[in-house]
């Protein structure tokens, strides 16, 4: 399994347009790129941070691709909320011990 972390810092006011595109995103990545699913957190201020889960890297390098065409409507709803996206991490993941289906 394959794994990145992103850092996003999101624009003053629009903290729940950047959550509800992310979300939205990350539904997209789900349904149609092989994603695995994502956990987004909130740090201090405008400061979010992403951990996707991916089933190899070659899946994730070709997952924009695999988007239907109304997912640059969302993207760019995102863009217009952030001021910054950094990807932090790239990583394989070793072992696992998350609760699957912690958070409803």
């Amino acid at each position: 399994m394959f794994s990145v972390i992103y850092s996003f810092q999101a624009k003053e006011g629009f903290e729940e347009s950047f959550e509800s595109a992310w979300k939205e995103l990350t539904i997209l990545f789900l349904d149609f790129a092989g994603g695995l699913g994502s956990r987004l957190h909130k740090s201090e201020g405008n400061q979010y941070i992403a951990y996707a889960q991916w089933p190899d890297e070659e899946t994730w390098e070709v997952a924009n691709s695999k988007l239907p065409d109304d997912a640059s409507k969302i993207r760019e709803a995102m863009r217009n909320a952030i001021e910054k996206i950094e990807i932090l991490y790239k990583l394989n993941v070793v072992d696992d011990l998350l609760v699957k289906n912690a958070i409803d």
